[in-house]
Order: C-alpha cells, then sequence, then structure tokens
C-alpha cells in the first residue's frame, strides 16, 4: 500500500464525553487505528445564517483510504450534529513501521 492511501480523518464535537465515544467506537470497529482527542477548542462558524462561537472537542483519526467510507457512515452514525465535520486529507509520508501498524490495525477481521 503506497503512503498516499493512508488518511488522517477530522471531526468535532460538542463534549469531551463525545469525543471519547467517537474515538473509541472507531478504533473498536477497526475503522481507525488510533484517534486523537483535543480540545477544549473555539469554533466560529456560520450555521443557519447565524455566527456560531462554541466550544468543541477535535477528534483525528488515523486510517487507511479502503476503510474512510465505513468510517465516515460510522461518525454519522452515531454524531449529535445534523451536519458532522468530517475531513480526510492525504498523508503523503510517515514512518514506514507506523503506517505498517496502521494498515494492520485497520483492517478487517
Amino acid at each position: 500500500m503506497s503512503q498516499a492511501e493512508y488518511l488522517a480523518v477530522l471531526t468535532t464535537t460538542d463534549s469531551a464525553e463525545r469525543a471519547r465515544e467517537l474515538a473509541a467506537t472507531a478504533v473498536e470497529r477497526r475503522l481507525a487505528a488510533c484517534a486523537q482527542i483535543d480540545g477544549p477548542i473555539r469554533s466560529v462558524y456560520r450555521w443557519q445564517d447565524t455566527i456560531q462561537d462554541d466550544t468543541e472537542w477535535r477528534v483525528l483519526y488515523k486510517t487507511t483510504a479502503d476503510r474512510y467510507p465505513d468510517l465516515e457512515a460510522h461518525i454519522k452514525s452515531v454524531h449529535t450534529y445534523d451536519t458532522p465535520e468530517i475531513i480526510a486529507t492525504p498523508i503523503t509520508a510517515g514512518n514506514d513501521a507506523y503506517l505498517t501498524w496502521l494498515h494492520t490495525e485497520t483492517a478487517p477481521r
């Protein structure tokens, strides 16, 4: 598998507990090898024609391009937002041993 086939996927949510649930359930289901949570962060955005200013927590998943569709579906199914942020960025370079581990941990069993 080439390195371009690995992804960093991020979403945000409104509490540390929800971030933990999003992270843990994806890793348990092997949709991501790991998920990192940071926060609180401040998000300023327009929603329904109003400027919002909210505290959120960011979840950053590491996965493969093959597992992305299932990860996206999972995030949508457990997320509480009407339109959750789900952004995937290709990993273009990385430690070979780490990427091998990532591939192994996301392989369906």
